[in-house]
């Protein structure tokens, strides 16, 4: 039985996911030097890391790729797991600080930019590093480990996740398409 790839999809999604953070870094730079103030491309950047990023992308790692692990004999506690669902946790505490300041900054609040920008980075920081380990790190070792009769299940049960908001990548991907066309202009 010649065993299924279960973690390239991630990789892939993985891509989208570093060009938004991108995004992320060269506005918030362009913000602290006074030259950008859409702030409505942070909020669509929460919307992005909640949506696409969250739900949808982190809930397969969650409920599918972390599952199996743990169930072909990776410890709960103490692993690299622990370590992932850590910065999931992480990153959403971040989000949702740069959210707060974010409504704020549009509200006409003024202070909000250092705000926007501390957690923005600790973000993007925390979001490549993370990627890091999954791609180079945890990645190569569940295709290593993972028994091959388990793999179908959870490329279907991906399947189904993608099912659920079959138009998520699309969406997604025209959104940063747009800012990246926004930004090289």
């Amino acid at each position: 039985m010649e065993k299924v790839d279960v973690t390239q999809v991630m990789v892939e999604e993985h891509r989208l996911i570093l060009r938004m953070i991108a995004l992320l870094e060269r506005n918030v730079e362009q913000m602290e030097q006074g030259r950008f103030r859409d702030w409505q491309f942070f909020l669509d950047a929460v919307d992005f890391i909640r949506n696409y990023a969250d739900r949808f992308h982190h809930a397969k790692e969650e409920d599918v790729l972390f599952e199996a692990l743990v169930k072909n004999g990776m410890p709960k506690e103490n692993s690299p797991v622990a370590a992932m669902l850590m910065t999931h946790d992480q990153g959403r505490t971040l989000v949702r600080a740069m959210e707060e300041a974010a409504l704020k900054a549009q509200a006409g609040e003024t202070g909000q930019i250092p705000v926007i920008a501390e957690n923005a980075r600790g973000y993007a920081e925390l979001l490549r590093d993370h990627i890091d380990k999954e791609d180079n790190i945890l990645y190569p070792l569940a295709e290593r480990v993972l028994p091959a009769e388990v793999r179908p299940e959870m490329v279907q049960a991906y399947r189904d996740a993608e099912a659920r908001d079959p138009d998520i990548e699309s969406r997604y991907r025209r959104m940063v398409e747009e800012y990246e066309k926004q930004s090289a202009a």
